[in-house]
């Protein structure tokens, strides 16, 4: 909605008699910048400020609520006072997941923002005076005056094990959220359980300090770049953490008699019931922020002591731009582009959930021409908005899951397919049978290399013919915090010891004919690492190596995930060394693990002869 002033003003002459004269002297020299044309005859004394905000009213199709205005209890205290002042609205109705709002400018749209998105509802705008909000806001107390009754009990506070620790000392964000804490009202703040009542919940839900101290700790994680908000309770309190580049971090304890009333909250944000207690619930909330929007998928799970919630924060806009940025050594670059650049066969980024396979397969997205392309995603949710592809989200309560989509896609002409996971045999099959007709197929899988995620198939249940015949490559991946760049790893205020953000470490595997032969026999794992690595297939452990040579990454880092890979090897007998299966030897001491015979042939370690030549077998 836009401010068309020349149409407010030619409603105005018609309507209460604007002189024209009036109308062209404030559209042109008397109006100030930034200044609306109601604001501007209001000012010049040409219109009354009512008679503005009746035709606004007529104009837009909206009410007109003359002052004084006579707000409703539950809904002032369903939004902050400051939210009111900063926006010049004023809460005055509430109706089930609606709030009827008072404002003086009803294009504010950022003003509709705040407000829903504080009290969870869809707002709903009148038109009144800006006098008329005034003189309601100048009723209606601020915060800390608000809050006077409501002083926390000295033995309840939050105390600092140094009583000499000046409060500035303290982190900042720490600071707010404790601050909010403290002004929750007593019988949330004092950790007795509320009433089990659903309206007493509901209306604890929306008092305006259980909404603020919910804003507080998602504008927390948002800042601190979370990926994850965790709400579990403990035994006397609610624990909150946030996981930042993979780590979960303590953010703040609450009293355990608010537990309830910040689940509740985050419930009616997303969408969700609050009587449900006993079953996992899924729900959604998307946030209009200033730079971007965010999107926050919301998951609660019954648990022993109560309920669990896990919110994910998703940036729908931050999807990678390329291939380049991901930390990806040169010659795996490379290979990975030569893949995509074939423009058929099934390419797939296997690792562990959070190990970044999605934002792969989305840089390797973005370097595809999606104008001269078909190019369509199923995904389960959409977490990346991709410009010129269609993005289809998965809705198994409606019946449509990977495998039915899939099939759908495939009659709508695409060149480029995107699975978000492949989950089970169906699934892989009908990807498999797309490539071999020709289609470039990207998804993710489960498996702790990139040999591994071959064999997962082949457990799955995929005839080995039809994923020797479709599958192009694979990259499997581990996400490693990265140096700060700021202080170059020696530690700074913007950075956890020295680690800020993340990179990753990879390995690729390009499938060859003799690979494919492999496949096709039901080749062993340890046979298809061993061809793979022939082919230039380096280790996931050999990258992260890389990585700390280039200084992406710190050696203390790695040695998290050289400990996570040491089930890909088994230790040397010698020196307990890692030896990498299908090795001869142990890459640490020398030390054979295979013994052969004369003529080549490996010899199991009971055989008294060669099976080939039948020489008897020589002990060592």
């Amino acid at each position: 909605m836009t401010d068309r002033p020349r149409i407010l003003g030619a409603l105005l002459m018609e309507h209460v008699g604007l002189d024209p004269a009036k109308l062209e002297s404030a559209l042109t020299t008397d109006r100030r910048p930034g200044e609306r044309i109601g604001q501007t005859l209001v000012r010049l004394g040409a219109v009354s400020e009512e008679q503005v905000a009746q035709t606004l009213a007529a104009q837009l199709g909206l009410t007109f609520r003359a002052g004084p205005l006579e707000p409703a209890g539950e809904a002032l205290e369903m939004v902050s006072p400051e939210l009111c002042r900063r926006h010049g609205i004023v809460p005055i109705a509430t109706r089930p997941r609606w709030i009827t709002v008072a404002m003086h400018d009803p294009l504010d749209l950022r003003a509709i923002d705040d407000v829903q998105f504080q009290t969870g509802r869809h707002a709903s705008p009148v038109i009144t005076t800006r006098s008329a909000v005034e003189a309601c806001l100048a009723g209606v107390p601020h915060a800390d005056e608000a809050h006077r009754h409501e002083i926390p009990d000295p033995e309840l506070t939050p105390r600092h094990a140094d009583a000499s620790c000046h409060e500035d000392d303290r982190d900042p964000s720490a600071l707010d959220l404790t601050d909010l804490v403290a002004a929750l009202p007593p019988q949330l703040r004092t950790g007795r359980p509320g009433s089990e009542s659903i309206a007493d919940v509901e209306r604890d839900a929306r008092r305006a300090p259980v909404v603020r101290l919910v804003d507080g700790i998602i504008q927390r994680a948002i800042q601190e770049r979370a990926s994850d908000i965790h709400i579990e309770e403990t035994a006397s309190e609610v624990r909150i953490r946030i996981r930042v580049d993979g780590v979960l971090r303590s953010a703040i304890d609450l009293p355990a008699g608010a537990r309830r009333a910040v689940l509740s909250r985050l419930k009616v944000m997303a969408g969700m019931d609050i009587s449900v207690r006993r079953r996992a619930q899924d729900g959604r909330i998307t946030l209009a922020g200033e730079r971007r929007p965010l999107t926050l998928r919301v998951n609660t799970l019954p648990t022993s002591a109560g309920e669990k919630a896990v919110v994910r924060i998703l940036d729908g806009a931050a999807a990678p731009t390329n291939l380049s940025g991901l930390g990806m050594a040169t010659g795996d670059l490379t290979r990975l582009r030569r893949l995509l650049e074939t423009g058929e066969g099934v390419v797939l980024a296997a690792g562990p959930t959070g190990s970044g396979k999605s934002t792969t397969l989305f840089a390797a997205l973005s370097e595809i021409d999606r104008e001269k392309k078909n190019v369509i995603t199923v995904e389960d949710p959409v977490e990346y908005r991709l410009a010129g592809a269609s993005q289809v989200h998965v809705d198994r309560r409606a019946g449509l899951d990977f495998a039915d989509a899939l099939r759908a896609i495939l009659r709508q002409d695409p060149d480029v397919v995107m699975v978000g996971e492949i989950r089970d045999r169906e699934t892989a099959e009908i990807a498999m049978a797309a490539a071999v007709t020709g289609h470039l197929v990207l998804s993710t899988i489960h498996a702790t290399d990139a040999p591994g995620a071959v064999t997962r198939l082949l457990h799955m249940g995929v005839p080995p013919f039809l994923v020797a015949g479709g599958l192009a490559g694979v990259i499997a991946q581990r996400l490693v915090r990265r140096s700060c760049t700021l202080c170059r790893g020696s530690g700074c205020d913007r950075c956890d010891r020295g680690l800020s953000g993340r990179t990753g470490v990879y390995q690729v595997l390009t499938v060859t004919d003799v690979i494919r032969d492999e496949i096709s026999a039901g080749g062993s794992s340890a046979r298809l690492r061993r061809l793979a690595s022939d082919a230039g297939m380096k280790t996931l452990a050999s990258d992260a190596q890389r990585a700390v040579a280039e200084g992406l990454t710190s050696p203390l880092e790695i040695g998290r995930i050289l400990h996570s890979l040491s089930t890909t090897g088994r230790p040397c007998t010698a020196c307990d060394d890692l030896v990498p299966y299908g090795a001869h030897g142990c890459p640490g001491c020398g030390r054979p693990v295979t013994r052969f015979c004369r003529c080549g042939s490996a010899l199991e370690p009971q055989w008294r002869y060669c099976p080939m030549c039948v020489r008897p077998v020589t002990r060592t």
